[in-house]
């Protein structure tokens, strides 16, 4: 039996950072993934599905050009080499991340996990080989989250696809239908669009991206249906059949009334189920609920010793939260004051535009009856928007009436996903809208919206009429 101090589940952006931060607090650590390094948002989430972004941008920007004087003719696409582009990046990070560990003096296991002690981790090796390990300090599950599949559309790779076949096809399909109009779901349904695909969603809630501002979400949704999408809200996918020329009819129930709608290849991306089950977590105590591990601020679950970080461990399911939730809990157990203290964290999503928000947004106040000033600035009135040819868009502020203390910011438009951070970095400092209206911004950028949005809450806007 070979014995740390911490053993970690998961090489994702959770179990990873946490590794890392283990080894260099000095403390002995193993690492263990059982598919490859960097978990689900480095091979098929995040960074595969952000080259995608790109490459779809480039190819929509690329053809108009011409509006700006730059003529360009020929403009074709080729996936496999879109695709090779996409691999190579990830297998570079791939590279980086074992890069890391190694230098940061923590050892790295390819394998299944069971927990079969408090203490003690049974490994099984991609060889077939079992390996007991001990930990004297803590064990940390970051198992992450899966795909949840649709039992009336079991996938099959080819046309009835996850996340995961989503990042890697080789051919544009001519009509793609996402079922689930969330983050995963209208973010390849964008990129895919762009490439040619025609657009239909299937959304089972009355709005599409409902954990965001719905006045932001309003402006994806025009964009969408401008380009030609099909959007079906309230509608639930019922089932399929195949055509005979081998595309496949899809049956939708939108509240009450039957549709049926002919597609090519079918994206289910209902969304995520956490990876806590087969652990052997059970058998030790640990409590489970809904298929989430509950832990206290400093990341522990009810049995001593064990943590859990990321996706398994609750809401919400970002990469993000769960490297700092695993920098959290590496620091408690090398015995450092450690706690998840953060005030609110960001979310963005890629769409077109981008949104991104923080904090509290305007409907979650007005349904807690809370007195809010709003402040908000279209990038329509921004010069380096204008040069961007970006200008659909705005920065929204929510403060406190009475303090005027920033309580959220929410953007949609360009580069949200950069501008929300400074949104972040306000609630963190506990700012007040004043003191983001007098911070000097740079002339001509993207982040003066900010700063004019913050002036417009207190009427005092210089660049848009003031209500």
């Amino acid at each position: 039996m070979k014995t740390y101090d911490a053993i970690v589940i998961g090489g994702g952006p959770g179990g990873y950072p946490c590794a890392i931060r283990l080894g260099q607090l000095g403390l002995k650590v193993v690492c263990i993934e059982k598919d490859k390094p960097g978990g689900v948002c480095l091979n098929w989430g995040c960074i595969p599905s952000k080259a995608l972004i790109q490459a779809a941008n480039t190819f929509e920007r690329t053809k108009e050009a011409g509006a700006i004087g730059v003529k360009v003719s020929g403009v074709e696409l080729d996936p496999n080499v879109m695709q090779d582009w996409k691999e190579g990046i990830v297998t570079r990070l791939n590279t980086g991340v074992l890069g890391l560990l190694k230098g940061n003096g923590a050892d790295y296991l390819q394998g299944t996990a069971v927990l079969t002690g408090k203490d003690t981790v049974e490994v099984t090796l991609k060889s077939g080989e079992k390996e007991l390990l001990k930990a004297t300090k803590g064990i940390v599950v970051a198992t992450g989250a899966s795909t949840i599949e649709i039992p009336t559309f079991k996938f099959d790779g080819k046309q009835i696809i996850g996340a995961k076949e989503a990042v890697s096809l080789r051919q544009i399909p001519k009509r793609l239908l996402v079922i689930g109009g969330g983050v995963i779901g209208l973010e390849l349904g964008t990129v895919y669009q762009k490439l040619g695909a025609e657009l239909f969603v299937a959304e089972a809630q009355a709005t599409l991206l409902g954990t965001h501002d719905q006045d932001c979400v309003k402006l994806v949704e025009r964009k969408l249906l401008k380009h030609g999408a099909k959007i079906f809200k309230k509608a639930v996918a019922k089932g399929y059949e195949k055509n005979a020329d081998g595309s496949l009819k899809v049956t939708l129930d939108q509240g009450g009334q039957v549709l049926t709608i002919d597609v090519d290849v079918v994206l289910v991306a209902v969304g995520m189920r956490p990876n806590s089950a087969g652990l052997g977590l059970e058998a030790l105590g640990v409590t489970i609920e809904r298929g989430l591990i509950p832990t206290d601020i400093q990341g522990c679950t009810n049995v001593p010793g064990i943590y859990a970080i990321g996706d398994v461990s609750g809401m919400p399911f970002l990469a993000h939260k769960a490297s700092k939730e695993g920098e959290v809990v590496a620091e408690v157990i090398a015995g450092h004051h450690a706690a998840k203290d953060w005030v609110a964290i960001p979310a963005s999503t890629f769409t077109d535009p981008e949104i991104s928000s923080v904090g509290i947004s305007e409907e979650e106040a007005k349904a807690k009856g809370q007195k809010i000033l709003v402040g908000k600035f279209p990038f329509a009135a921004l010069g380096k928007a204008m040069a961007m040819r970006e200008t659909d868009g705005f920065v929204k502020l929510i403060a406190d009436a009475d303090t005027q203390q920033i309580l959220g910011v929410h953007i949609v438009g360009p580069e949200a996903s950069a501008l929300i951070s400074e949104g972040a970095l306000a609630l963190e400092m506990a700012a007040f809208v004043e003191d983001v209206m007098r911070t000097v911004h740079p002339h001509p950028t993207l982040g003066e919206a900010f700063m004019e949005a913050a002036a417009s809450a207190l009427g005092q806007a210089i660049h848009i009429q003031n209500r």
